[in-house]
């Protein structure tokens, strides 16, 4: 972390602000932001560096944070995720250390990204930021050798994003102000307000001076780069730069006279560092996948009564519910969107309309970047009889779910008897809120395929 002096107020954003939605997640209309309207769109070439070489000592960990796991997916896919989903961003390079190349090769083949490509990184950040560099500059030769590109048309950039690969939360909105900053300016960067004091030391270990820390910021990424000024500024800079080096908009002014744009950043730039950091982006991530779910009647009076029911219970647990009678139709389009499904059964057992659900799924592939929760809701008449094909349905969605598991999709189920006590109705239903919620918001492995009991 760099600190600068700015005159810049800090007060219209609260360091100790809780982190918001993650940017992985689009959370409103397109061209509408959470920092300013956006009054300019990108129209120039942009393409980003993710520096990706470190060994991830902080963590304490053997293996390297941005190739950590959660959900399923290691945390360099969900960085990449962020960027992808950007429709301006034209190529993304993932500089990485020679020996993860084969990793990181396989993490963009298994989760399908589109827009990268691995390089092989320096012995030093600055080293390795500037290989990402120079890979933008010859994806333009090798557009002209090779006629069949598998990745989209690219061409050297107007401007260069460089993000760290392990800051997965950066937002759509910031990201354009930053490279239509660094368009107009020439160099552009993240900072945010310093929450600690930061002072200088004697070399006996006794206080020297300290800062006052409302004219100084914390320098975050991403920052912004015309090409031209990047690329100059490493051909320019010294051994020691590259050695020691980590600042790159120092380097923009020091060899291209550049004086950078600073730009204040949402809360949601932080850096995993520490193994605890892991599991609060898991966290985060989990929120954003538990806000919202679609029920579907089957067209029943009694799935509706239930449903009515389950939207206030569960959304007054923080999960919107959204109800409709079938994926038919324009209904169809709640697969592209949602992330959680709740199928309701009323006395006969529906797993076929499950089947279909999981095939449509499926189609749709949407399990291939964060798993899905499909969750089987079975009302049944507390005095109906057991029937020989009843004792079936247990081993029946064990093995429907043992099947969705392998596609990244997480299937439960859930039996609830209707009563006509109306207090022990009301307790059933929020029973089920409860498991719903729990289920939606911790998508455990561990209860894949069981009948739970409201």
């Amino acid at each position: 972390m760099e600190v600068y002096h700015t005159d810049m107020q800090s007060d219209s954003c609260d360091p100790g602000r809780p982190a918001a939605h993650p940017g992985i997640f689009p959370t409103r209309e397109p061209g509408k932001s959470a920092l300013q309207p956006a009054e300019r769109s990108v129209d120039f070439p942009v393409s980003v560096v993710l520096p990706a070489g470190g060994t991830g000592e902080r963590t304490g960990l053997q293996t390297p944070k941005q190739f950590c796991s959660f959900l399923g997916r290691p945390l360099i896919s969900y960085t990449i995720q962020a960027f992808e989903r950007v429709s301006w961003i034209q190529s993304i390079a993932v500089v990485v250390a020679k020996e993860n190349m084969e990793l990181m090769t396989d993490i963009v083949q298994r989760f399908q990204h589109r827009k990268v490509r691995a390089v092989p990184g320096g012995s030093t950040r600055h080293r390795s930021i500037c290989n990402g560099v120079l890979a933008l500059g010859e994806e333009e030769e090798e557009e002209e050798e090779e006629e069949e590109e598998v990745r989209p048309a690219a061409g050297r950039p107007k401007v260069v994003i460089i993000h760290d690969a392990v800051r997965p939360f950066v937002d759509e909105d910031f990201l354009s102000l930053i490279a239509t900053a660094a368009m107009e300016h020439g160099a552009a960067g993240a900072i945010r307000p310093l929450v600690s004091t930061v002072i200088a030391t004697t070399s006996e270990g006794f206080l020297d001076h300290s800062l006052e820390r409302a004219k100084y910021r914390a320098s975050e990424m991403p920052q912004g780069f015309t090409y031209d000024v990047i690329y100059q500024a490493y051909q320019r800079c010294s051994e020691s730069d590259f050695e020691f080096g980590t600042e790159c908009l120092h380097l923009a002014l020091q060899y291209c006279g550049t004086k950078a744009k600073l730009i204040q950043g949402p809360p949601t730039l932080w850096k995993v560092t520490y193994k605890r950091d892991l599991a609060a982006a898991e966290s985060i991530i989990k929120d954003a996948l538990s806000r919202s779910a679609c029920v579907i009647t089957g067209g029943s009076a009694r799935a509706a009564t239930l449903a009515d029911a389950l939207q206030k219970a569960v959304g007054a647990l923080g999960t919107e519910l959204d109800v409709i009678p079938d994926l038919m139709g324009e209904n169809a389009r709640c697969l592209l969107k949602e992330w959680n499904f709740i199928q309701l059964s009323v006395n006969r057992s529906f797993l076929s309309d499950v089947e279909a659900m999981l095939t449509g799924l499926e189609a749709a592939n949407r399990a291939l970047l964060h798993p899905l929760v499909v969750i089987w809701v079975h009302l049944s008449d507390s005095d109906e009889q057991s029937v020989s094909g009843r004792a079936a349905e247990p081993a029946a969605i064990m093995d429907l779910a043992s099947a969705a598991k392998l596609r990244n999709i997480l299937l439960y189920g859930i039996q609830l008897h209707q009563s006509k006590d109306t207090e022990c109705w009301e307790r059933s239903v929020s029973r089920v809120a409860e498991i719903t919620s729990a289920l939606i918001r911790e998508r455990s492995p561990a209860l894949v395929g069981q009948l739970l009991q409201a």
